[in-house]
């Protein structure tokens, strides 16, 4: 009698968990889900997470192409991106990777777009040492942050170049 009431009891808290763990999922706000929609009529296998308190973000398949597309709760969007091919890259984008950071090779490349407008985001590495930069359309170096040996303790180093 014991073991049928101690696998009842093990049966009850485990489909609990599944069932707690699936809540998060369906708690997507209407006016999130029905911008999302407006903005993106044509996305494909969305899937949601909570990027924060008053943040979603929406992962999903649009022209053959994956997507990121953030809103706060209250429906206002906030960010796309999406990865992009190398060949993908404006020339001038690229001269700026290429005179200002000499010697990197680009592991990861994406756009962003944010209602400031958009940039190319890029993760490159030489050797050991890994940066992520966000360049303008024109060139412009908008954002450069290093990864080091204190990033890993938690800090980020973080330096605007204004060229």
């Amino acid at each position: 009698m014991k073991k049928i009431i101690l696998g009842l009891g093990l049966v009850f808290m485990a489909t609990t968990a599944f069932a707690c763990s699936d809540m998060g999922k369906d708690k997507v706000p209407k006016a999130v889900k029905d911008a999302f929609a407006k903005k993106f009529p044509m996305a494909k296998k969305v899937h949601w997470d909570k990027e924060s308190d008053k943040e979603w973000e929406a992962e999903f398949k649009m022209n053959k192409m994956e997507y990121s597309a953030n809103f706060m709760a209250d429906g206002t969007w906030t960010e796309t991106e999406h990865e992009i091919d190398k060949k993908d890259i404006p020339q001038a984008v690229k001269n700026r990777l290429n005179s200002s950071f000499a010697g990197y090779e680009v592991e990861e490349s994406e756009t962003s777009e944010t209602k400031d407008g958009m940039v190319y985001e890029f993760e490159i590495e030489k050797g050991e040492k890994t940066m992520e930069v966000a360049i303008s359309p024109s060139g412009k170096v908008v954002k450069k942050q290093s990864s080091s040996e204190e990033d890993e303790e938690g800090e980020e180093a973080e330096e605007m170049e204004n060229d």
